[in-house]
């Protein structure tokens, strides 16, 4: 067993009592729990009997906890094992504690990586994609998982994405779906667009390949439409999320308080509208920037420097985002002969194309200051620009240190400006002086984008519009939905950089619901994100055929009380989860605007230090841990190395010392001989004491989830019984019975088929998943004596026993009264006492 240290981790103190049962020889023991036995029966109980289908019936308050959507890319790994065991953990207390609990399962069944997968095989994604998720079904089971299996579902599933193309057309029908042409993320080896979600450190999330920039028509969803309510909505979610992932996303939105600005260019009869933070720098603006990408670098080039921008342009294409944003790379950039001129002091300015310009933020184009922007005063150093420093922060002049100074101060060479020293006066005066000159005006910008949906590929969700050479884009009415994907078994499906639909003829070549003439299905397919954005409305009501979901069913259990998975959708997933859901809200479809009202991240499960990899050599089968040890002992296993959100290192972990414990866990209830209901008041004072103050303690860790530490004093607990059976009155003591109840009650949460093996040998029906968590007797948690601790310059020299609501005052004087505090001091006075009542009280000699 490990030794985790840290806040939410067990104490030393309770390590070693761990260790102590963990390294126990358990050759002693007169009989071993079977684990392999005890999981094929208990699976069979479980799903003859239908244990962990919700009631529904209003006899019990309803508690929704969902894992997130699992892939099915092949068995379950360790990652699997860690993530989808906390869940469980959350359920099964919430049923024992007597809530009516909704765990259901399903698969995200679309998407690259099964494509891919089945392309390498030779194989139909579908078939692929069937097969692991029976494979995974199997091995959920296995594991233990207190599972809804009557509302299994799979994204890849017409009855599934039926509904999800019939929100998209109500999207769509709201303006929130629409197709354009723009330059988007390009993955070169998926051959597909990305999302700008889906690129990390300017590489395919998916693939790593470095993605580049094309010009494309795509469909997007307009989330920046819900951008300030995705923000304000946190609010709902402050002390229930991670605070990481709230500002994860924050960050991602990215709220800008600012001015939009006009700037005339030559040539031009348009201004270009810029935005900045800082408009209170304009008079600091002596050039002008724009994306070499960008349309209107192309429009207002100069016959004179067009050969030398569009050699530019085609460097630019060859170079990653990453590289073009890289505060070490050197500036580069061209001159496009024209001029823009600064509007609030009519100064003529160079228009240059530069790469750290990027054509998706804002119009494409900045004011450069370069005085008080750094990457603007590197460009202007690299090509002999003016820089004028316009806000004096006392520091020294930029065009000699090389060092931009971008904090406030006072305005100089500003104009009307001059003079001001307090930053948001400067910022509304000079937006009050662009309004009455009607060139600018006060704005808020995000860095969010609209979401980017269309795919290139096969497998996916097709996209329910039908394309007309005369009425244009027409949705495929609601009564011919789903608009299922053609079979294409044998056809290659390897990524060219259009879709692989496009050569299905039959299947594109349609006629158009509007005219009847001939048209096209759109061949791309949506986004597997989109799938996952609403599948948790589905499993309220899974075989619902009227709309995506009953909204009735929804009241009954949503939002859902605790959703588990991994940090690292801290943006994608849970980002547009949020956006959907408010969607829905705003059509009168839910009564609420956030779906998940708690969110536990789960760390990773490493091995030797790194992620686990075939190539490293460091993998780690679960299937063969399982084999080897048992499902109970991995479950503890995992949920015992550290707090959930923490990585774990395999290697670090001992599932035969979980064996070992479950082992000793299993013995204690066969030494139990009183009667299932015998009066436990009539037992062990001392132990019914120590039954009780553990269990409480389980309670209030497992409620706060630091399930290692409730696994900690359900070892503690076992310890103490196992002791109180060696040495008191044995199995026979009604007490032993209530603690052994109360452990075995606990240990269901992660060990579920040794706690259903110690149920049943303690007299009671199964399964013990339907028993009650324990009542917590409050009386028998109120100490009678505390032992206090007295030091005298840091030694300790006495204790005494005390009641433990003690004052302050008494403890002083009954520890100032010790005989051996006295000579302690030999004479000398007392020049400080601390006490801690009512464990300890440190005295200071003169």
């Amino acid at each position: 067993m490990p030794s985790p240290t840290g806040p939410g981790r067990a104490t030393d103190e309770e390590m070693r009592a761990v260790t102590e049962v963990s390294e126990r020889s358990v050759e002693t023991e007169r009989s071993r729990y079977d684990a392999v036995s005890a999981q094929e029966r208990w699976r069979t109980y479980w799903e003859e009997h239908n244990t962990f289908a919700p009631l529904d019936d209003g006899s019990k308050e309803r508690r929704y906890v969902l894992d997130m959507f699992p892939y099915p890319s092949g068995d379950l790994h360790m990652g699997h094992a860690e993530a989808f065991v906390m869940a469980d953990v959350i359920a099964r207390y919430l049923r024992l504690q007597g809530f009516d609990v909704l765990h259901p399962i399903g698969w995200d069944s679309f998407g690259l990586p099964a494509e891919n997968a089945a392309i390498q095989r030779n194989a139909h994604p579908a078939d692929w994609t069937d097969a692991n998720i029976e494979t995974q079904a199997n091995s959920f089971k296995r594991y233990g998982l207190s599972l809804d299996w009557s509302r299994r579902l799979q994204t890849s599933s017409p009855d599934y994405y039926r509904w999800t193309q019939w929100l998209f057309l109500r999207f769509r029908e709201r303006g929130l779906a629409y197709r354009k042409a723009s330059f988007v993320n390009w993955c070169p080896k998926d051959q597909t667009v990305l999302a700008n979600e889906q690129v990390v450190q300017g590489l395919c999330e998916r693939c790593h390949s470095v993605v580049t920039k094309r010009q494309l028509t795509q469909w997007f969803f307009r989330v920046t439409e819900y951008a300030q309510r995705l923000l304000d909505d946190m609010d709902q979610l402050e002390g229930h999320w991670p605070d990481r992932v709230l500002a994860m996303q924050r960050n991602w939105i990215g709220r800008s308080e600012g001015a939009y600005v006009d700037f005339t260019i030559e040539g031009r009869e348009e201004p270009v509208t810029v935005f900045t933070t800082r408009p209170d720098t304009l008079f600091g603006a002596t050039f002008f920037v724009v994306a070499p990408e960008s349309p209107l670098a192309a429009e207002i080039v100069t016959d004179e420097h067009r050969a030398e921008f569009e050699s530019y342009l085609e460097q630019t294409k060859r170079t990653t985002e990453i590289e073009r944003q890289s505060t070490e790379r050197e500036k580069t950039g061209v001159f496009l002969g024209v001029h823009a001129v600064n509007p609030v002091n009519g100064e003529k300015i160079q228009v240059w194309a530069a790469d750290y310009v990027l054509a998706d933020y804002g119009t494409g184009a900045v004011m450069a200051v370069p005085a008080h922007d750094q990457r603007d005063l590197e460009f202007a150093q690299a090509f002999g620009l003016p820089v004028r420093v316009v806000v004096d922060t006392g520091a020294a002049d930029p065009n000699e240190t090389g060092l931009a100074t971008p904090g406030d101060g006072a305005y100089v060479n500003s104009g009307t400006l001059d003079g001001l020293t307090d930053k948001a006066a400067g910022v509304s005066k000079i937006i009050e002086q662009l309004q009455d000159d009607g060139v600018g005006e006060s704005a808020i910008t995000y860095r969010l984008r609209d979401w980017l949906l269309s795919r290139q590929r096969f497998w996916g969700c097709p996209i329910p519009i039908i394309h007309c050479p005369t009425c244009g884009e027409v949705a495929v009415p609601d009564d011919q939905l789903p608009v299922e994907l053609p079979d294409l078994r044998g056809a290659d499906l390897a990524p060219k950089g259009t879709s692989p639909l496009a050569a299905a003829t039959d299947w594109v070549n349609v006629a158009c619901p509007s005219c009847g003439g001939p048209a096209t299905r759109d061949t791309d397919t949506m986004d597997t994100f989109v799938d996952s954005s609403w599948y948790f409305f589905r499993y309220c009501s899974p075989g619902y055929t009227d709309g995506p979901f009953d909204p009735d069913d929804v009241r009954r259990w949503m939002p859902v009380a605790q959703y588990v998975g991994g940090v690292e959708h801290a943006i994608l997933h849970l980002l547009y989860m949020r956006f959907f859901t408010k969607v829905l809200y705003d059509m009168g479809m839910v009564d609420f605007v956030e779906p998940m009202r708690k969110l536990l991240n789960q760390g990773q499960v490493i091995n030797q230090g790194k992620s686990m990899s075939k190539s490293l050599g460091n993998g780690v089968d679960l299937g063969e841990q399982i084999d080897k040890f048992g499902v109970d002992a991995i479950r503890l296993t995992v949920v015992f190395a550290g707090p959930p959100e923490d990585d774990i290192d395999w290697a670090d972990l001992s599932p035969a010392g979980s064996l070992r414990f479950l082992q000793r866990a299993f013995r204690l209830a066969e030494d139990v001989t009183s009667e299932p209901g015998a009066d436990p008041a009539a037992g062990d004072v001392a132990l019914r004491r120590a039954t009780h103050r553990h269990l409480a303690e389980i309670q209030e860790s497992i409620e706060s989830q630091r399930f290692n530490v409730a696994v900690a004093r359900v070892m503690e607990l076992v310890n103490v019984t196992r002791k109180s059976i060696d040495t008191g009155a044995g199995g026979a003591d009604p007490a032993v019975r209530e603690a052994v109840e109360g452990v075995t009650v606990a240990l269901s949460l992660v060990a579920p088929y040794v706690a259903e093996e110690m149920w049943e040998l303690l007299g009671h029906a199964p399964s013990v998943a339907d028993a009650s968590w324990p009542v917590i007797d409050t009386s028998l948690l109120v100490e009678e004596t505390v032992t206090c601790v007295i030091q005298v310059q840091g030694k300790v020299r006495g204790r005494l026993d005390v009641t433990p609501t003690i004052s302050d005052e008494e403890l002083e004087r009954l520890a100032l009264a010790e005989e051996s505090v006295i000579r302690a001091l030999a004479g000398r006075g007392v020049r400080k006492v601390i006490v801690r009542a009512p464990k300890l009280v440190s005295i200071v000699p003169a």
